[in-house]
């Protein structure tokens, strides 16, 4: 089964197939056909998921399955949130300013929030489902791995940063696996 991913991230689509590969099950995820880039205006990742499916769905007109995910700071009200990819020119330019947004304040905690929409052929949301990873800022960043905010993203209960994780590793726990294993769990009871 192929299915369309409603994202323009090879890495994206390489992390997903990574996951699946994983699992054992004959699913694909292959980018959207044509020139896929939609306007994400939704006031929240739920939103922005949705926006990002129908769009890719109506350049494909099958399976589409699309995400949208981010970093929430519990000091900072949620930020940056829908604006994580956003929130400065670069990624080592967003780390600054989530450093320096934090500077001073004690409570570090945060969470990586994955949304992720399954739309069916018709065009039709067929599930929904949100993953959340748990975890803290530190201070600087460590590791090498990921991209992002990974290096700066403590995992709750590891000594270690996402960045810091082996792939292997990071596919086991981030809220982009949440989310995906759960819907693959879905696509498996309805495709049985």
């Amino acid at each position: 089964m192929k299915i369309v991913l409603a994202s323009s991230n090879k890495h994206k689509v390489q992390e997903i197939n990574d996951i699946v590969k994983s699992l054992g099950l004959d699913i694909e995820f292959i980018l959207p056909p044509g020139d896929f880039d939609p306007v994400e205006d939704g006031k929240n990742f739920e939103e922005n998921s949705y926006i990002k499916a129908y769009e890719a769905w109506k350049l494909s007109k099958t399976w589409v399955l699309a995400d949208d995910s981010g970093l929430c700071i519990d000091a900072l009200g949620g930020k940056p949130g829908i604006y994580s990819a956003r929130y400065a020119e670069t990624p080592a330019l967003r780390i600054e300013r989530v450093l320096k947004e934090l500077d001073g304040i004690n409570n570090r905690d945060a969470h990586f929030t994955c949304s992720m929409t399954l739309m069916n052929p018709q065009g039709e949301v067929e599930h929904k489902y949100q993953g959340i990873c748990e975890g803290s800022i530190i201070t600087e960043a460590r590791g090498i791995n990921g991209f992002g905010y990974d290096p700066i993203f403590l995992v709750k209960g590891d000594t270690r940063t996402m960045a810091e994780l082996s792939e292997e590793e990071k596919n086991q726990i981030s809220h982009r696996s949440v989310a995906l294993r759960h819907i693959l769990e879905y696509l498996q009871k309805i495709t049985k």
